[in-house]
């Protein structure tokens, strides 16, 4: 009976699903090695330079490029809300995204690519085929499987079996995560977590809930205990003009990964590539008029941190 009870939950844990909106294979960014790269929908943070807006919400989303079309209508019938209508001025097609249920049927009727849907239900068994196909490069280049984001924390039934069967493959995994997570939820996933790429935005806590809707308490004990508990971590954070590049931004961070015993940090200089999303999701990107860095810009927040004795990885 035992060994039924665990043959059935290993079949469970195999068949557990969860929404992705990409699987990237060849990553050389996202950690030690050649690696695959799982990039889980949802995320509770809303951070205004976010460059995957489709990672934000956890459902499947409709994303339009309009360029590709060629109004043809065939988009307009195929939908079963009504939500795509023609304009009458110019013929172009509009989407009442309030009416889309995502379903999908304007993306298959359409026949110049100009729809797609962002998110994909998959299950364990169906990421692991893609992840094991590159098994060759982790074991030359000590590399794995890394799951990103959107926030992979956000369905952790979906992350902990994906990591458990990663493990019994000696598969070595990668957690990138916001932090922002109830600790009983992650410290159960860090059991099976060989390496976590924590993301630490501001130590303000009024700016943190400005730039990304959340407050940064719980981030920050969360980084303290993963220190605590010994786990491998890396801390990353997304370098943004005005929010969190002044001499006394970087000393607060500086001074935080001081007290974790910690002495490195990657930086992920701001830059607008995915503004284009925004306009496909038909969302608003706030940081339009902000501008990227100049290379001396950067160089000199580098210097800044490594005069703090917090050795600097552009990432």
């Amino acid at each position: 009976m035992k060994a039924l009870s665990a043959l059935r939950k290993v079949e469970a844990e195999s068949e557990q699903t969860g929404w992705i909106f990409d699987i990237q294979g060849y990553s050389i960014n996202d950690g030690p090695g050649i690696r695959t790269t799982v990039f889980f929908k949802g995320c509770p943070l809303t951070c205004l330079w976010c460059s995957n807006p489709e990672s934000q919400q956890q459902t499947p989303e409709l994303l339009l490029l309009d360029s590709l079309c060629v109004r043809c209508h065939r988009c307009v019938p195929a939908c079963p809300t009504g939500a795509t209508t023609v304009n009458s001025e110019d013929g172009s097609i509009q989407v009442d995204r309030s009416l889309c249920n995502a379903c999908g049927r304007c993306v298959e009727a359409c026949p110049s690519e100009a729809r797609a849907l962002s998110g994909r239900l998959v299950t364990v068994d169906e990421v692991i085929e893609v992840v094991k196909k590159d098994a060759l490069f982790y074991r030359n280049s000590g590399g794995g499987i890394t799951a990103s984001g959107g926030e992979p924390t956000l369905q952790p039934q979906f992350l902990l079996a994906l990591f458990k069967k990663c493990q019994e493959s000696n598969i070595h995994t990668v957690l990138d995560t916001c932090g922002y997570v109830r600790w009983e939820t992650l410290q159960e996933i860090l059991e099976y977590t060989e390496l976590v790429f924590f993301d630490i935005k501001h130590l303000d806590s009024a700016k943190h809930i400005e730039h990304t809707g959340v407050d940064n308490k719980l981030i920050l004990e969360n980084a303290k205990k993963i220190v605590g508990r010994g786990k491998p971590i890396r801390i990353r954070s997304p370098l943004i003009p005005g929010f969190n590049d002044s001499e006394e931004d970087i000393g607060l961070t500086a001074t935080f990964l001081t007290t974790l015993g910690i002495n490195e940090i990657d930086l992920l200089p701001y830059h607008q590539f995915g503004r284009n999303k925004y306009i496909r999701l038909g969302k608003i990107y706030k940081l339009n008029n902000l501008e990227s860095y100049q290379q001396e810009q950067i160089e000199k927040i580098k210097n800044t941190y490594e005069s703090l004795g917090i050795q600097v990885t552009l990432a």
